[in-house]
């Protein structure tokens, strides 16, 4: 543990100068072809710092972070786009905002209820210590436990970043999901509520780009439809990447499927529910939102979850909670040992 943390230091401090550089070349290079060309080196590095880290727990969120949001992010900043093209003059939080999951948000949207988040905190460890029994639970539930514990782990881990960054610098940041268990449809999850922080940013680098360039071609509603395709083709092939970094196995290509799959049936959906309000024709909310999360944990079943199950991911995550608390529970006692030491010391002198 103690290896692990010292290599997950060394990659955040790498990463914090390699945005240094982003930042300073940025100042000399106008945007364009020239800005991108300057930063490959850096989009380079982010693909390989992941690999130096073998814990699940630090592992993931910096694949996530760097590999996915930082290059795009990055790519986006190459052409004056994106929210680092927004971000103050300050190499601070330009730093912050490229290798951190957050964005600015320049609405004033009322802020969630704490007592919420605090709830999500809460039922989390029982979640994980439900793990023990699984042996005796239906394959049911144990499939609700493991869309639960995705859920609320991503939900987690992107909240207590943020806090942070929204204390110490004052930031007012977009909301990084919003409720998806609430959903009513797939646009609805997707576009909506579920990582916001993905589709803000792959709608600029992927579905806007895709959607003006084949209107011309074949009209604003098959755009829409390529459109969507293609971003969630790009979606299941960056999973597939981070599946990579996480198992260090062969891709199986499921999870790409997964996500063209719901490509396919948002879009389907988008066309359908354009018919049905024409002819004023609308499901009720209770029995779409029944039916979109049946969806999303059916074939979540079938194709999400089989390649890091395979590779035994979901028995590495919860062996490393208890690692993470024996971890404490070693460290903690000798840090106030040697706080006593110390403040002893201190008063006999």
């Amino acid at each position: 543990m103690d290896d692990e943390i010292v290599r997950f230091m060394k990659v955040w401090l790498t990463t914090i100068s390699c945005l240094c550089y982003c930042y300073y070349i940025s100042s000399k290079i106008p945007k364009g072809l020239f800005r991108l060309l300057s930063l490959l080196p850096i989009l380079y590095l982010f693909l390989i710092l992941p690999f130096n880290l073998s814990s699940f727990h630090l592992g993931a969120p910096t694949t996530f972070f760097l590999v996915w949001l930082g290059t795009f992010k990055l790519i986006l900043f190459s052409f004056n786009h994106g929210p680092l093209a927004q971000s103050p003059p300050n190499i601070l939080h330009f730093i912050t905002l490229a290798s951190l999951p957050i964005s600015l948000n320049h609405k004033n949207s009322k802020p969630k209820p704490k007592c919420l988040f605090l709830l999500k905190l809460l039922l989390f460890p029982f979640i994980i210590n439900a793990y023990n029994y699984t042996q005796n639970l239906h394959p049911l539930f144990i499939l609700l436990l493991y869309c639960s514990h995705m859920y609320l782990g991503i939900e987690l881990v992107l909240a207590l970043t943020a806090i942070p960054v929204r204390t110490l610098l004052g930031f007012n940041l977009q909301p990084q999901f919003d409720e998806p268990y609430l959903s009513t449809s797939l646009q609805d999850f997707w576009g909506r509520r579920w990582n916001l922080m993905v589709t803000g940013i792959l709608r600029p680098s992927v579905f806007h780009p895709v959607y003006r360039i084949s209107t011309p071609f074949v009209g604003p509603s098959c755009a829409l439809s390529a459109a969507v395709l293609a971003t969630f083709l790009v979606s299941g092939l960056m999973h597939e990447l981070i599946y990579y970094y996480l198992t260090r196995a062969p891709p199986t290509w499921e999870v790409t499927c997964f996500f063209v799959l719901h490509g396919v049936c948002t879009a389907a959906e988008v066309a359908v529910k354009k018919v049905m309000l024409r002819r004023g024709w609308r499901l009720h909310g209770a029995v779409s939102a029944v039916l979109v999360l049946a969806f999303l944990a059916a074939t979540g079943r079938w194709l999400f979850f089989p390649q890091l199950l395979r590779n035994g991911v979901d028995e590495k995550a919860i062996e490393e909670y208890s690692t993470m608390v024996n971890f404490v529970k070693l460290k903690l006692p000798l840090h106030l040992l040697t706080s006593s030491l110390f403040l002893k010391n201190a008063s006999g002198e």
